[in-house]
């Protein structure tokens, strides 16, 4: 069971883990980040709590914590509850949802694992916004999209913007860097029996609702939200498939569009 502790000063060094998180913000490649999952708000907590993520603590005022305490029934990890004011202190800003919790990274499934259990993957090339990411995240598991593999130029699925805007979802479907020279590393996937199809506005690209893409195993190729993806990923696709859109509308976002792909194929899971 948690073991819940009183803090009543924002120094108290038991809860450095989440000092100053609008500064370093913990990620891994900025100075001071420490690559710690960073989880904000009950049901993204409890989500944390379900996943394969080692927690190290929780911070919250009572009422919140008092709202996980079936989840923290079984969990051996710290909970430590403070006010509103001295937790704003403590981690830099006001937190509307009033409960946070840290956790370590766990290991990434390895790109042969993934290929072995799925059906349906997005890959995504210079998808670099943390919002749209994680809401991408979020659609591929409302949509029954089995994994995520991350080309070049994404950002960290894991960042505190990105867990948030995702629901904590990034926390329960798979994720994996596509290795490997880009985008020759697509070749992976037609070997393993994918189907590469690249999501384009482009006028000649197929209609994805006659692209029957549906009932096979398909690798959804997702780009940037402006530029979309390289003329290098497009060539490297098995088809080229198009949301057809009224007149004066050129695309969507990328988050948007997914799910739109990604219920085509999937049939919303």
């Amino acid at each position: 069971m948690a073991i819940l502790t009183t803090v009543e000063h924002s120094d108290d060094p038991r809860i450095d883990d989440y000092r100053d998180l609008t500064t370093a913000d913990r990620r891994p490649d900025r100075p001071g980040g420490r690559g710690l999952v960073i989880a904000e708000g009950v049901v993204v907590v409890r989500r944390l709590l379900d996943s394969p993520y080692p927690v190290r603590s929780l911070l919250g005022v009572p009422r919140r914590l008092d709202e996980l305490s079936d989840d923290l029934a079984g969990v051996d990890v710290p909970a430590y509850a403070t006010d509103a004011d001295t937790m704003a202190r403590a981690v830099g800003f006001h937190l509307n949802r009033g409960v946070l919790a840290v956790a370590d990274r766990a290991p990434a499934p390895s790109l042969d694992d993934v290929l072995a259990r799925a059906r349906t993957l997005a890959v995504c090339e210079g998808v670099g916004d943390h919002e749209n990411l994680g809401s991408l995240f979020r659609n591929a598991a409302a949509l029954g999209v089995d994994a995520i593999l991350l080309g070049p130029g994404c950002s960290d699925p894991l960042y505190r913007r990105s867990v948030r805007v995702s629901m904590g979802h990034v926390l329960r479907v798979p994720f994996t860097t596509l290795d490997g020279a880009w985008p020759a590393s697509v070749d992976r996937l037609r070997e393993a029996g994918f189907t590469v199809a690249a999501l384009t506005p482009s006028a000649d690209a197929e209609p994805l609702a006659s692209a029957g893409l549906g009932g096979r195993k398909v690798a959804l190729l997702l780009g940037a939200e402006g530029p979309g993806l390289t003329d290098e990923a497009l060539a490297a696709a098995d088809r080229r498939v198009r949301i057809p859109m009224a007149s004066g509308v050129d695309s969507l976002n990328v988050a948007t569009a997914a799910a739109v792909a990604f219920h085509a194929v999937t049939g919303g899971g």
